[in-house]
């Protein structure tokens, strides 16, 4: 297999700035997403749809919206889970206030209304930046729990506490509720994931994403040539949050069905997006979507091999994946701070020029 850019020569800009400049890559991701979008549909079942493929699918988008915010704009956050909260919550007061309304437009303006949250608590970041920053996302993720379990309109005065989504369709297909098919859900959250690959690939190779990047490496110096620090970083916390507003939708309504805010929301899915984006690679939207394939997939192995196949207790296979994320979360920091996404990038170089040596 080569990767070579020989003879793959441009004759506009708008040819070199294009998402994908070389031709293998687009070719390879046309494939990826023929193959996504064409083949796995037809072969899908409940299993691989629950275990695997949807939950992958959102945790990607959450993985790149965090991305987008700590690795290519450098302001750290913990409150990922809070802001899924609001996204999920928004998008159930909108699917019981305006049932007539499309389930697209509801994820869409659930993203939107988190992306409103994450600009109000983005403000700190004008002010602090590093570990007190963080300190303060941890505050937002305790707070934004808090207020969806002590206000009842939240929850339309449930007497559980607990959201359900009721059922609703897209052109005429289930796409939500306990009898929607694996396929249709499976279809619904890969256009939001497609979408939020493209819009997210643009951002961050144009403008927006140069100034994000700057602000990331030194701000002051980014302040000095003239880059804005409050829309540069109220910007970052407006897309991340919007991505993530948008995967928090789809886990409430087309994934689980029915959530308990602290038990769905808790610090523990902030740490676990964090991780995805710690092990897939910091400023890298493929390395977004690497570490949410890997920490998806990563129990679902452990499970057929220490369960099924070695016999052992699930408590202790829990307990062993804890250890083994862990595990790679030092490795990777202290070898390879840019994580998955660059032992591709060597891969791809490698490539490049085998067979010859270097």
């Amino acid at each position: 297999m080569f990767y070579r850019e020989a003879g793959d020569f441009k004759t506009s800009y708008q040819q070199d700035n294009q998402t994908f400049p070389i031709r293998f890559d687009r070719y390879r991701y046309y494939v990826v997403l023929a193959v996504a979008f064409g083949v796995v549909p037809f072969l899908i079942n409940d299993y691989w749809a629950n275990a695997i493929l949807v939950p992958f699918l959102i945790y990607a988008i959450a993985a790149i919206g965090l991305n987008i915010l700590t690795g290519y704009c450098g302001q750290v956050s913990l409150g990922t889970g809070g802001f899924m909260a609001v996204g999920a919550y928004a998008c159930y007061k909108l699917m019981t206030a305006f049932p007539e309304v499309s389930m697209f437009i509801h994820v869409i303006l659930a993203g939107g209304i988190t992306a409103l949250v994450g600009v109000l608590f983005g403000l700190p970041s004008l002010r602090i930046k590093g570990f007190y920053l963080a300190v303060a996302t941890l505050a937002a993720q305790f707070f934004l729990v808090w207020i969806f379990n002590r206000v009842p309109w939240f929850y339309n005065y449930s007497a559980s506490g607990q959201i359900s989504a009721p059922e609703r369709e897209v052109f005429g297909i289930l796409v939500t509720g306990p009898n929607a098919p694996s396929w249709a859900i499976y279809l619904f959250c890969l256009i939001f994931v497609t979408f939020a690959g493209i819009l997210a690939r643009n951002l961050t190779r144009g403008t927006v994403g140069r100034t994000w990047m700057a602000i990331r490496d030194m701000d002051i110096a980014a302040e000095i040539i003239g880059v804005n620090p409050l829309t540069a970083k109220l910007s970052a916390f407006a897309v991340s949050s919007f991505f993530v507003g948008i995967s928090g939708a789809l886990f409430f309504s087309v994934y689980l069905g029915a959530v308990e805010v602290g038990e769905a929301f808790g610090i523990q899915k902030s740490f676990l997006v964090l991780f995805m984006v710690i092990i897939g690679g910091l400023g890298s939207i493929f390395g977004s979507f690497a570490g949410a394939a890997f920490l998806v997939v990563l129990p679902v192995v452990l499970k057929v091999v220490g369960v099924d196949l070695m016999g052992w207790a699930t408590d202790i296979v829990a307990h062993f994946q804890l250890v083994i994320v862990g595990a790679l979360i030092i490795i990777f920091l202290i070898l390879e701070p840019h994580g998955l996404a660059q032992l591709w990038r060597v891969a791809k170089e490698k490539l490049r020029l085998w067979p010859f040596p270097y």
